[in-house]
C-alpha cells in the first residue's frame, strides 16, 4: 500500500510576521504567524513548516518566542528552520516545542553538522533545506537534466537565496542523506511565488535519487500543481504560502481535490 502523501502550509517568518514574496522577493504581511498555525491546524494540515526567513542573514538566533506561541496552538507535526547554526540551536528549537528542525546554509558551510544533529536527535528529526535555482550554465562535473529550456543543472543557494554556492543540488542532496538527513525540503526558486506550478523537473529528480522524503515548496497555486508534484514530479509532500495564505485554495479543498484524483492522503 501506497504511503499517504502530505500537505504542508509553510510560514516565512521575518521579524514575528508571516510575509510571501515572488522568488524570495517583494516581501509582503500576511498575517500572525499562530493565529495561522491553528487556522490550518484545524483545517486539516497534515504538518506545518515554519522558517525564520532572515535569521542566517543577519546571523542571529531564531526568535523563540513565536516558535512556543506556534507550538501551543496546533496539534500537528512542527518543523522550524533558520539560523539552526549547531546542537544547541537545534535543542532550544525542539525545546519550544518543534518536532523537527530544518538547517540550510549551516549545513552547506559545515556538512558535518548534519550528522551531529542526526546523531543526537535521530535521523528522522533532520530536515535539509535545500534553495535551488536553474542555471541554464553547462558546467563541467554537474549533474544536467532535461526541461523544455534544455540541458540545465540546479545550484544551491544559502542565506535565503542570496548567496549562489556553484554547489549541484542533486550532489548535495545525495551527500546529506549520507550525512544523516531524514528529510529534504527543495524549494524552486525560479517557481517561488509565481503560483505557476511546482518545478516537476527539479522534484523528480532529487526523488528519484535519495531513499529518504522529499518535501515540494515553491509554485502551487492551483489543486492540479498539489497533483502534479506528487505523482509526477515523485514527491512525498507539497508545501505551499500564498495559495493557503490568502484563502485561493483552502486546505479542504486542495484536499479534497487530491482525493477524487486518486492521490493518496491522510484524512
Amino acid at each position: 500500500m501506497a504511503l499517504a502523501k502530505r500537505v504542508i502550509p509553510c510560514l516565512d517568518v521575518d521579524h514575528g510576521k508571516v510575509v510571501k514574496g515572488i522568488n524570495f522577493l517583494q516581501l509582503k504581511h500576511a498575517g500572525d504567524p499562530a493565529e495561522m498555525a491553528k487556522r490550518y491546524s484545524d483545517d486539516g494540515a497534515d504538518e506545518l513548516v515554519f522558517l525564520d526567513i532572515t535569521a542566517s542573514h543577519e546571523k542571529r538566533d531564531i526568535m523563540r518566542q513565536y516558535v512556543e506561541c506556534v507550538a501551543k496552538a496546533i496539534n500537528i507535526p512542527f518543523t522550524v528552520g533558520g539560523g539552526i547554526r549547531n546542537v544547541s540551536d537545534a535543542r532550544n528549537v525542539l525545546c519550544s516545542g518543534a518536532d523537527k528542525v530544518s538547517v540550510n546554509t549551516a549545513a552547506v558551510e559545515n556538512p558535518k553538522l548534519i550528522t551531529e544533529l542526526s546523531d543526537v536527535f535521530g535521523r528522522q528529526c533532520i530536515v535539509v533545506a535545500i534553495d535551488v535555482k536553474r542555471n541554464l550554465t553547462l558546467a563541467e562535473g554537474k549533474v544536467t537534466v532535461q526541461t523544455e529550456q534544455g540541458p540545465v543543472w540546479f545550484e544551491v543557494t544559502t542565506y535565503g537565496g542570496r548567496k549562489n554556492t556553484g554547489i549541484d543540488a542533486i550532489a548535495w542532496a545525495l551527500q546529506a542523506e549520507k550525512l544523516g538527513a531524514g528529510e529534504f525540503l527543495v524549494t524552486s526558486m525560479d517557481k517561488d511565488g509565481t503560483e505557476s506550478g511546482f518545478d516537476i523537473e527539479l522534484t523528480r529528480a532529487i526523488s528519484e535519487c535519495v531513499h529518504v522524503p522529499v518535501i515540494a515548496s515553491g509554485g502551487a497555486g492551483l489543486p492540479e500543481h498539489f497533483v502534479n508534484v506528487l505523482t509526477t514530479g515523485k514527491a512525498d509532500a507539497a508545501l505551499a504560502a500564498s495559495v493557503f495564505h490568502y484563502n485561493k485554495y483552502p486546505m479542504p479543498i486542495v484536499k479534497n481535490y487530491l482525493c477524487k484524483a486518486g492521490v493518496t492522503i491522510r484524512q
